[in-house]
């Protein structure tokens, strides 16, 4: 079925060759809000749709690393998310009960001489918040859930809870690990036999986490506050099946997870993990279990995870799922993924948040590279470039991921990755920090990001893009003699 019959290829020249795509993003999630805030520095045409009717302060903390500096520069926004955030430069490890030390995680001396930027941290709302300011509320659209997508070679549809219908060029799902936008995308494939047996089967996971963050505390509450530098504590249990890891920030406030490991791996369709887990009762649940368990605050009084909870609004402790899983299809015609919707990593790595603003920055540039008034092979191109270009990445983070998360374990396998932690050697832990913080991914069409530093940036294959000419302006310069551009090659 053709869908968007309006814009069809029998217009006026002079209009469609002046056409740029209209891009329908579904989530305003980190990944959305950052493709939307890096489009409206351009002149695509866009609207954001999410489907909550108001965003909420939930969740704990993100850390991001020097990848994502550059895109904050070229935003114009950097100072203020270094005003929100605290640098990031040592992870402590520790064991419970007795909470002693078992080792340090830390990157280089001065990062920003190598790399450009520190890591930092800062608490998931006031991303949220920063991002939202960056993109006028109009192009936002609230309390708009998708039930059904389609596209065709003219263009995509999308139709919501509320009866409302919505068209456009490029449809971008950056609705988290259960979008909806995946799910209409692959039954399409699925019919057609394009679908890899994996892709269809459901998210796995082997942990639930609680997260929250408490209200702001005093230093005679919460003594580490007083520190520059965010006090990131995580915590193993010897004999229990959890670990969990405390944050200072900022805004005076502490920023917490709590991971259960379960005994196999399952799927939220799963019997034992259906509606009846989730929710304000489980949350509150999970808390009374845990409690009692100890952390770290720089004091000499010993708190709880239960102090931490006691300070922490009860609507804003929530229990979630960490499904695990990178997808092999990213995108199809017109419909293209973004973040969760293709590959959810597991918190442990730190790397969600770093590859979500990265899938934005990658795929606005090559959209941004497409000719006014695109087709569809046009656009699939684009697409496949962009999955082609991040793809490396996620792979490493995805396992990155993976044996961080195996490390707070409580088995035998976790216990000799600590060890190997512990004792690895500095040139080897520098390889692989050189390795993970030579991806920082800027957009081409902005100024650049020339901040010196000593460990110059991974080659970016979208940083070359370069949009061609429109069909009036070939023929203009062909009239003259000069032969066209072809679409988005390298410059």
């Amino acid at each position: 079925m053709e869908i968007n019959p309006a814009v069809t290829f029998k217009h006026n020249p002079s209009v469609m060759h002046s056409k740029r795509p209209k891009v329908l993003i579904v989530g305003a999630g980190l990944g959305g809000l950052a493709l939307g805030m890096i489009l409206q520095k351009s002149d695509t045409p866009y609207e954001i749709f999410e489907r909550a009717p108001e965003v909420k302060p939930l969740g704990s903390i993100v850390s991001l690393t020097c990848s994502s500096a550059s895109m904050f520069k070229q935003m114009g926004i950097y100072d203020e998310f270094h005003a929100l955030s605290r640098a990031l430069s040592v992870i402590k490890v520790v064991t419970a009960p007795e909470l002693e030390t078992a080792f340090l995680i830390a990157g280089f001396e001065n990062p920003t001489k190598r790399y450009g930027a520190e890591a930092r941290t800062i608490p998931r709302p006031k991303l949220y918040d920063l991002l939202m300011r960056q993109i006028p509320k109009e192009r936002i659209h609230l309390g708009k859930k998708v039930l059904s997508t389609q596209q065709g070679s003219n263009g995509v549809l999308i139709r919501c809870a509320d009866g409302s219908e919505y068209e456009g060029d490029i449809l971008v799902g950056a609705d988290g690990a259960y979008s909806a936008v995946r799910q209409d995308l692959y039954a399409q494939l699925k019919k057609e036999n394009k679908l890899p047996a994996s892709d269809g089967l459901p998210l796995p996971f082997l942990n639930i986490c609680l997260v929250g963050q408490t209200r702001p505390l005093t230093l005679e509450e919460f003594p580490d506050l007083v520190k520059s530098q965010c006090q990131f504590i995580n915590i193993l249990a010897k004999d229990k099946p959890y670990a969990w890891m405390t944050f200072t920030t900022e805004q005076s406030t502490v920023c917490f997870g709590v991971l259960q490991y379960l005994a196999e791996e399952t799927t939220k369709d799963d019997d034992a993990f259906r509606n009846s887990e989730w929710g304000p009762e489980a949350a509150k649940a999970m808390c009374e279990e845990v409690k009692d368990f100890p952390i770290v605050s720089g004091g000499e009084k010993q708190l709880t995870l239960g102090d931490l909870f006691e300070w922490t609004p009860k609507d804003l402790i929530s229990k979630v799922m960490l499904e695990e899983k990178l997808f092999k299809t990213w995108s199809h015609c017109r419909t293209v993924l973004m973040g969760d919707a293709c590959h959810k990593l597991n918190p442990s790595g730190g790397e969600g948040g770093n590859n979500a603003l990265q899938d934005a920055i990658v795929l606005a540039n090559y959209i941004h590279a497409l000719p006014d008034h695109p087709v569809a092979e046009e656009i699939e191109a684009a697409f496949n470039a962009y999955r082609e270009e991040r793809i490396p990445w996620v792979e490493a983070a995805f396992t990155t991921s993976q044996a961080l998360r195996n490390m707070v374990d409580s088995n035998m396998k976790a216990k000799m990755m600590r060890f190997f932690m512990k004792n690895m050697p500095s040139w080897v832990s520098g390889m692989i920090e050189r390795r993970v913080l030579s991806n920082r991914p800027q957009v081409y069409f902005l100024s650049r990001d020339e901040t010196a530093c000593e460990l110059a940036p991974a080659p970016q294959a979208s940083l070359n893009l370069k949009r061609p000419e429109s069909k009036r302006q070939q023929k203009n310069k062909d009239d003259d003699g000069v032969v066209a551009e072809e679409f988005a090659q390298p410059v």
